[in-house]
C-alpha cells in the first residue's frame, strides 16, 4: 500500500475511533501518532516517546484492532517507532532548571555514628493525621520525646501501605533530632533473621546480639515474618528481655493484631500485649483527600480539585497506591504534554475498578430499592424529601458506591443532583444503621444478591 493510500485508510480508522471515544483521549492518544506503513499484514506507528507506545499498546490496542478488522477485513501486526525528534531533543543542551531539593524531616545534626537504616521521608512533618492514625500518632510522638515510659513496646497493626513504616521510622527521626547520639536501628523482620543466620554462619553470633541488645530504639517492622520461625523467635526473646529490662524502646509493627498472628509463641504474644497496641485503619476520604494534597505540595504537582477527589474515591485502602497513583498521573501529563484532567486519570485508574463493579448499573440499583422499599423509581432521582423516599434514596446511594465505580459526584447526579456531601452523608448514615440494625443488614444483602445475579 503506497504512503498516500495508507494515510487516507489511517484517516478513515481515526474518524472511526473518534466516534467512540472522548474528545480528552483521542486528543491525547491518537492525534500524536504518525502512521508509517499500512497494509494487511503490519501497521508501524510513529509514537512521540517510548512510554507513549508502552501504554497505547496497554490500554488503547484492542479498540484499534476493533477498528482495522472493520476497516481492512483482517489485523495486521502493530508495531511502534519512536520519532526521531524525542532522541534529537535528549542530546540537546537544554535549559539549566532548577532543582528542587528533597523535602527533609528537618535540619538535624550529623554528630550520630550510629548507622539506623532510616527513610530520611518518613518523618512526622509528612504524616498525614487523620482520625484513621490519630491515636497511633500521638502514642508514637510521645515515645520519640521521652515519655513512652509506659508504652514500652509500642505495637502498632493495619493493613498494608496504610503507613505503618513511616510512623515507625518517624519515631526514629524524631528520637535523633532531639539526641544526636541516640543508638537507634529500624529493620524489617526478615532482615533480623537473616542477620542472625548470617552470624551464625560466620561463628559471629555475639557480633549480632551485641548491635541488637546495645540499642536506644529497636524499630522492627513486620513481625509477622517470624511465624514459625523458632529459632529467630527465641533470639528475638532473649533480645526484647535485654531492652526491655534496661528501659530501651521497642516499636514493633504488624499486618494484624498480636493474638491473630500464628505460629508464634505465646510468651511473645505476651509480651508484645504488655505495652500499647494500637491499629491504624483505612483513611476516610476527607484524609486520604489530605494526603494527596501534602503529596502534591511536596512533589510540587498541579491538580485539579475534582481529580484529587476521583483519586481519593477510587483507592480507599492502602496510601501507597494513593500517593503513587498521584505521582503516576503527574508522570503521565508531564510525558504526554498534557494537563492534569478527570479522563488523564482515569486512564491511570482503570486498575482500581472492580471488574464485578462494571456489570452492575446504577438504575438496576435503583429500580431494585424501590422495589424493595416500595416506592416509585423516578422518586429517588427527584427531589422529594419525604422520610420513607428520603430513606430509600440514601440506601441506593449506599449500594452504588459499593457495586460500582462511580465517584460521588456522578452518584449525586444520578440522584436527583445532589452535591457529594450530602452523597457521602447518606452512604455514612447507612453504613452506621447496619452495624446494629440486622433487619436492615439482611434487606440490603438481598438486594446485593438480586443485583449481582
Amino acid at each position: 500500500m503506497e504512503t498516500t493510500n495508507a494515510q487516507g485508510t489511517w484517516t478513515e480508522v481515526l474518524q472511526e475511533i473518534r466516534k467512540r471515544i472522548s474528545d480528552q483521549k483521542f486528543q491525547t492518544w491518537f492525534e500524536p501518532i504518525q502512521v508509517v506503513k499500512l497494509d494487511q499484514e503490519k501497521l508501524i506507528l510513529e509514537v512521540p516517546n517510548p512510554f507513549f507506545g508502552d501504554w497505547f499498546e496497554e490500554h488503547n490496542l484492542p479498540i484499534l484492532h476493533e477498528i482495522l478488522q472493520t476497516q481492512l477485513g483482517a489485523v495486521p501486526e502493530v508495531r511502534f517507532v519512536v520519532s526521531s525528534s524525542y532522541y534529537e531533543q535528549e542530546q540537546t543542551p537544554t535549559v539549566q532548571r532548577t532543582v528542587r531539593k528533597e523535602v527533609t524531616p528537618t535540619a538535624r545534626p550529623t554528630a550520630s555514628r550510629w548507622l539506623h537504616n532510616l527513610n530520611p521521608r518518613f518523618a512526622f512533618d509528612s504524616f498525614v493525621v487523620g482520625k484513621n492514625n490519630e491515636f497511633a500518632h500521638a502514642a508514637a510522638q510521645a515515645i520519640a520525646k521521652g515519655r513512652g515510659d509506659l508504652y514500652n513496646p509500642l505495637f502498632i497493626y493495619g493493613g498494608t501501605g496504610l503507613g505503618k513504616t513511616h510512623l515507625m521510622q518517624a519515631i526514629g527521626h524524631e528520637a535523633l533530632l532531639r539526641h544526636p547520639e541516640t543508638r537507634i536501628y529500624y529493620a524489617p523482620s526478615e532482615k533480623f533473621m537473616n542477620e542472625m543466620i548470617q552470624a551464625i554462619t560466620v561463628g559471629r553470633t555475639l557480633d549480632f546480639r551485641q548491635k541488637y541488645r546495645n540499642l536506644d530504639f529497636l524499630l522492627l517492622d513486620d513481625i509477622q515474618f517470624l511465624s514459625g520461625r523458632d529459632a529467630t523467635q527465641e533470639e528475638f526473646f532473649h533480645t526484647f528481655n535485654t531492652l526491655r529490662d534496661a528501659h530501651k524502646q521497642i516499636v514493633i509493627t504488624s499486618d494484624r493484631p498480636p493474638r491473630d498472628i500464628a505460629k508464634v509463641e505465646e510468651r511473645l504474644i505476651s509480651r508484645f500485649n504488655s505495652g500499647l497496641v494500637t491499629d491504624i485503619q483505612p483513611p476516610d476520604l476527607e484524609t486520604r483527600v489530605a494526603i494527596l494534597r501534602a503529596k502534591a505540595q511536596r512533589e510540587q504537582i498541579t491538580i485539579p480539585e475534582d481529580v484529587m477527589f476521583l483519586i481519593a474515591e477510587r483507592i480507599q485502602k492502602n496510601i501507597r497506591e494513593l500517593e503513587g497513583s498521584l505521582v503516576r498521573i503527574s508522570a503521565l501529563s508531564r510525558l504526554l504534554h498534557a494537563p492534569i484532567t478527570r479522563d488523564l486519570a482515569l486512564e491511570v485508574l482503570k486498575v482500581y475498578v472492580n471488574p464485578a463493579a462494571a456489570k452492575i448499573d446504577v438504575t438496576d440499583i435503583q429500580r431494585e430499592v424501590a422495589k424493595e422499599f416500595d416506592v416509585p423509581v423516578e422518586s429517588l432521582r427527584g427531589k422529594r424529601r419525604t422520610s420513607n423516599i428520603a430513606f430509600a434514596r440514601q440506601v441506593g446511594m449506599f449500594l452504588t458506591k459499593n457495586l460500582t465505580a462511580m465517584t460521588l459526584v456522578e452518584i449525586g447526579k444520578s440522584f436527583g443532583n445532589r452535591d457529594h456531601s450530602t452523597v457521602l452523608y447518606g452512604i455514612d448514615k447507612i453504613s452506621n444503621i447496619v452495624r446494629t440494625d440486622c433487619q436492615l443488614e439482611k434487606r440490603i444483602e438481598q438486594i446485593d444478591t438480586r443485583l449481582r445475579r
